[in-house]
């Protein structure tokens, strides 16, 4: 039986994909971005305590050979981050290190592949995806006229891609729910919901399973 916490934030997140397709339909032209494509699957990045929760369930549900195979690229591409913040510990929280050194870290690293990549560059939880992950491939427009630009990183290899118009969402009323499942996520993995902007990453939960 799926955790409460996960079910609701996989409910959360079918309104992002919902959105992705309506905006992939409407668009003039066909939007390149989908499963397969591994362009901006690269480098570490951060991830929230709901997506954490996200990934070490899915993870946890494949195959065990599958399971080992993420585990390893884990282990190797988290030796390598720690080579570069050598005082970094579990459970690997971008905080701890700060944004800044993060950030450097993320692109001295930025050609790593995504340890959840297999053989064929797919990605193995594909439909478990960090909310991140859902927001690349198009623009987005508010409610409230915030904009987030596609940060696709080969979107100029394609005719017409960059200039798509933004696809409206309620981004605003999204992100009330967003944080009920932080803060649940956050009283399960860390027990305390006020850590709910906790963030880490993938080869982080890979290797701190559970």
């Amino acid at each position: 039986m799926a955790v409460p916490v996960i079910s609701d934030y996989r409910a959360l997140l079918d309104r992002l994909d919902r959105w992705f397709s309506a905006g992939r339909r409407a668009a003039p032209i066909a939007v390149p971005c989908r499963g397969g494509c591994t362009a901006c699957c690269h480098g570490p990045f951060d991830i929230s305590i709901a997506d954490a929760e996200l990934v070490s369930d899915a993870v946890g549900r494949l195959p065990a050979v599958e399971r080992e195979a993420v585990a390893s690229r884990a282990r190797a591409l988290l030796d390598r981050m720690r080579a570069l913040e050598p005082g970094w510990e579990p459970p690997y929280e971008v905080a701890a290190i700060g944004d800044d050194r993060f950030d450097r870290l993320s692109d001295a690293l930025a050609a790593e592949p995504c340890p959840l990549l297999d053989e064929a560059g797919r990605c193995r939880i594909y439909d478990d995806r960090p909310l991140v992950c859902r927001l690349i491939g198009l623009g987005m427009v508010t409610p409230a006229g915030r904009g987030i630009e596609n940060a696709c990183p080969i979107q100029d290899r394609f005719p017409g891609y960059a200039e798509l118009a933004p696809v409206p969402f309620e981004l605003e009323d999204f992100e009330e729910d967003e944080l009920e499942c932080l803060r649940a996520a956050a009283q399960r993995r860390l027990s305390d919901a006020e850590r709910w902007e906790f963030e880490t990453t993938i080869a982080g939960v890979v290797v701190n399973l559970g």
